[in-house]
């Protein structure tokens, strides 16, 4: 991974983060595996983004994604996952994380917001009590993953 540009390690996303909030601009942050980006979610990426100034997306490790997801995933590798997430115009970083959740990471970033699809809970999201405000986007029906490879 590229500690310069929008896919960042761990104390690049640190020190820009803490630039951004220290200009007392909005931090809003999701993430997810993105193994094989659809529909849902450029639509979940897109309305996190007008929720703040820049939007962090951390993105699963494969081997995080293997253990979530079973065996056969990732279907691509972080590498390709984090380039196009990178290449979405609205996303402004990607953050890789080797853990099953992004708690550590939303404890380093301390974004002001955070997002999550429709199939969670507001008060289920991972790092939900970190944060000043939870978002939930709606779901686009029909869109996900699972569906596109017919597990």
């Amino acid at each position: 991974m590229s500690d310069t540009g929008r896919i960042l390690d761990w104390p690049e996303a640190l020190r820009r983060c803490s630039l951004i909030r220290n200009a007392g601009c909005t931090v809003v942050f999701t993430n997810g595996c993105f193994d094989l980006i659809h529909p849902g979610h450029i639509h979940v990426l897109s309305r996190a983004a007008v929720l703040g100034d820049f939007l962090f997306v951390g993105l699963n490790s494969d081997p995080s994604v293997k253990r979530l997801k079973g065996d056969l995933r990732p279907r691509m590798p972080l590498e390709a996952r984090a380039a196009v997430l990178s290449a979405i115009r609205f996303v402004d970083f990607v953050v890789p994380f080797s853990e099953d959740t992004p708690l550590e990471l939303i404890r380093l970033l301390r974004p002001h917001i955070l997002v999550k699809g429709g199939d969670y809970r507001a008060e289920e999201v991972v790092g939900a009590g970190l944060v000043e405000r939870v978002v939930i986007v709606p779901t686009l029906a029909g869109h996900s993953t699972t569906a596109l490879i017919g597990e």
